[in-house]
């Protein structure tokens, strides 16, 4: 058996020989086709060049080491910081923009303080005891915020506006509210509330037959258009003059990260730890480095002349007050340890947001939870 086994392979090599000879006799070269490739942006292995030793895989062993599409390894060239990632990841944060200038986000603890809710009746579940005829829900309210107030409390006159445009997580779900839909009745009825009632997503509310487009399941970005030029919806997205927008227009890529800073209500600053510049800093107690705040908000072209109060935003919530003579010597450190924030002063305060008012905020100021919120 295993004579007949090597006749049977070595008759196999001397077809194969013969078969690659070409009507001369003599040896065909035989050429590598190139097959069709589609290019990818993140490659786990490098090809070759011709007639080199392969490139070991990265990693231990012969396993491969898989990337994230998003991150790389994040040591390399190849990672892209949660600011500048690309998609529906782009429109994480719900800014809103004035002719193509950021002026706020809308989250329930950044809402302007004067903004105050609109309640309509809900059902809520409640408890059902046994053997009752209970009917296992009540009836309880919920909080709205009408967008023509949103507009009012950012100092925003809506008889000004062109248009504003909702959007959605695609283009083609968003409203386009224009200025006679804003000045009609049926605004009073075109709201947002937030998917955890006092945190999460903002959602909108569109009154049936109200503005165009179609309305979506949750807000990614709102564009309000007062002297420039509003782009217009198509099947392909917005365009504007022909140019498809993408991002933000007359900004660009949209704002993603960062600490808001407001004045009044109105976006004036964004701390970007990866912006700050380590040369201003000094080194604290605990070995972080640290910023003057005063100097920051100067540098910004933040005016805090007259300015009386600071509040830190945490959890959705102002929760640390600060008068304003603090803010020359006040310092922050923007390390790991902020959850996303900043770090005030030498207690480690932290911040997500700061607000900057002009008046002393009374308690009837603040907004409050109620039970139908949990």
């Amino acid at each position: 058996m295993e004579t007949m086994t090597s006749r049977h392979l070595l008759l196999v090599s001397l077809l194969g020989l013969v078969a690659c000879r070409d009507a001369t006799g003599k040896q065909e070269e035989v050429a590598v086709r190139a097959a069709p490739v589609a290019p990818t942006t993140n490659p786990t292995t490098s090809i070759p060049a011709a007639g080199s030793a392969p490139t070991p895989a990265a990693g231990s062993g012969s396993a491969a080491k898989v990337k994230d599409p998003q991150k790389g390894d994040k040591i390399d060239n190849e990672w892209v910081p949660a600011e500048f990632k690309t998609g529906a990841a782009r429109w994480k944060d719900t800014g809103v923009y004035l002719d193509g200038k950021p002026v706020a986000f809308l989250t329930w603890g950044e809402l302007p303080i004067t903004l105050k809710p609109t309640w309509l009746k809900d059902k809520v579940s409640a408890n059902k005891r046994p053997g009752s005829t209970d009917l296992g829900w009540r009836w309880g309210q919920q909080r709205f915020y009408r967008f023509i107030d949103y507009l009012k409390a950012l100092g925003i006159d809506i008889n000004k506006v062109k248009e504003m445009h909702v959007y959605g997580p695609r283009f083609s779900e968003s409203v386009i509210a224009s200025r006679a839909d804003l000045q009609s009745p049926r605004a009073n009825d075109f709201m947002f509330r937030f998917g955890g009632n006092v945190n999460g997503k903002a959602i909108p509310r569109v009154p049936q037959g109200f503005g165009g487009g179609r309305p979506p399941d949750k807000i990614s970005a709102v564009m309000i258009y007062m002297e420039k030029k509003p782009p217009t919806l198509d099947s392909e997205g917005f365009m504007l003059d022909g140019v498809p927008q993408e991002g933000v227009p007359y900004y660009g890529e949209p704002i993603r990260g960062g600490v808001r800073v407001y004045l009044d209500n109105r976006l004036a600053a964004i701390i970007k730890r990866q912006e700050l510049d380590p040369t201003a800093a000094k080194t604290a107690a605990n070995g972080e480095l640290e910023w003057s705040l005063g100097a920051f908000l100067a540098a910004q072209g933040v005016d805090t002349s007259k300015v009386v109060e600071l509040w830190a935003i945490r959890d959705d919530k102002r929760a640390d007050k600060f008068p304003a003579s603090d803010i020359s010597a006040m310092t922050f450190q923007a390390s790991s340890q902020a959850k996303g924030g900043v770090l005030l002063t030498d207690k480690l305060i932290r911040a997500n947001a700061i607000a900057l008012h002009t008046r002393a905020l009374e308690p009837a100021d603040m907004p409050i939870t109620t039970a139908d919120d949990d």
